[in-house]
């Protein structure tokens, strides 16, 4: 199997990097308009390979030519938010690029399964499956295995336990409107709430929906390791058929009581893409939070909508 990551910035080159030691497809072909910037990360990764033992080989290219046959398409292109740009400008510009990207890939490769990493997150699955005119199960976005993945590093940290040991969930939109559920967490089995205060998981939440933010006061740029590594085991679930059950950004066919909005919710992953949206029950007050963070996501694609690009 063939993946192309378009981006060889610091997600898609750890997308491609991951990808390659989990040694699951045959060829990784990163893609930037920087085009030796990817020849020479993919090189980086080819040279790495006698030292980790993996054969999965890497092409760095600025050619659309090279992703042709392609079975999945992280695209991770995209500029982050930079002082004095607007909400506006951001989803303007990055909108202008995805649906490029997906055009350009589409030229080559007329069904691939495509993920989303750039952001805003949200809108940018919207705007790609809107251009792509491929079916939803196929064209889908990474948010909340990552989300969640912090969520679970945190409790980890507070209860002094593997990480492993955490399932969790998160639905809604990919930020401050996100929608953690304890009541959905456990602990080796054992309910979150039977090992946790309730104000130590409440600051954990609030912690969660901050997380990207707390990243880039420290380091002056967004997270890359846990995005790449997130965006790698989606490529995972579906290159070996596994129907492993992640929260995704998808768009809303009924479900939960929406529709034609694109939201995190547990979905079943496999060979086809989302093979399932799946409906949990939720109380009052959590569907009554999904549906708040909806509206925020619906906001943000109206405006998309409106640029008429």
């Amino acid at each position: 199997m063939k993946v192309t990551v378009v981006g060889a910035g610091n997600v898609g080159a750890t997308v491609a990097n991951v990808l390659a030691h989990k040694d699951i497809v045959n060829e990784v072909v990163l893609l930037d308009l920087k085009g030796d910037m990817a020849r020479g990360k993919a090189l980086d990764s080819w040279q790495q390979a006698p030292i980790d033992y993996y054969s999965t080989t890497l092409t760095g290219t600025e050619s659309y030519d090279d992703t042709e046959g392609s079975d999945i398409v992280v695209i991770t292109a995209g500029i982050p938010r930079k002082p004095g740009m607007s909400r506006d400008d951001l989803i303007s510009t990055n909108a202008k690029i995805v649906t490029s990207v997906v055009k350009s890939i589409l030229e080559k490769t007329p069904n691939p399964i495509i993920i989303i990493v750039s952001n805003p997150l949200d809108v940018m699955t919207y705007a790609a499956q809107s251009s792509s005119g491929l079916p939803s199960n196929r064209v889908f976005g990474m948010a909340g295995i990552l989300d969640t993945a912090r969520y679970r590093a945190f409790l980890a940290t507070e209860l002094k336990v593997s990480p492993k040991e955490i399932q969790a969930l998160l639905l809604g939109g990919h930020g401050d409107t996100m929608v953690p559920l304890p009541r959905y967490t456990t602990v080796a089995g054992i309910p979150l709430t039977e090992m946790l205060e309730e104000d130590k998981i409440n600051a954990i939440v609030e912690r969660t929906k901050k997380g990207g933010g707390e990243l880039v006061k420290l380091m002056g740029t967004s997270a890359w390791y846990a995005p790449g590594a997130a965006a790698a085991q989606m490529v995972e679930a579906i290159v070996k058929n596994e129907n492993r059950i992640f929260p995704c950004c998808v768009k809303m066919e009924g479900q939960y009581g929406l529709k034609d909005v694109f939201l995190g919710v547990p979905v079943k992953l496999n060979r086809e893409g989302i093979a399932e949206v799946i409906e949990i029950g939720l109380n009052k007050d959590e569907l009554a939070m999904l549906h708040d963070s909806a509206s925020h996501v619906k906001k943000v694609m109206d405006t998309f909508d409106g640029m008429n690009l």
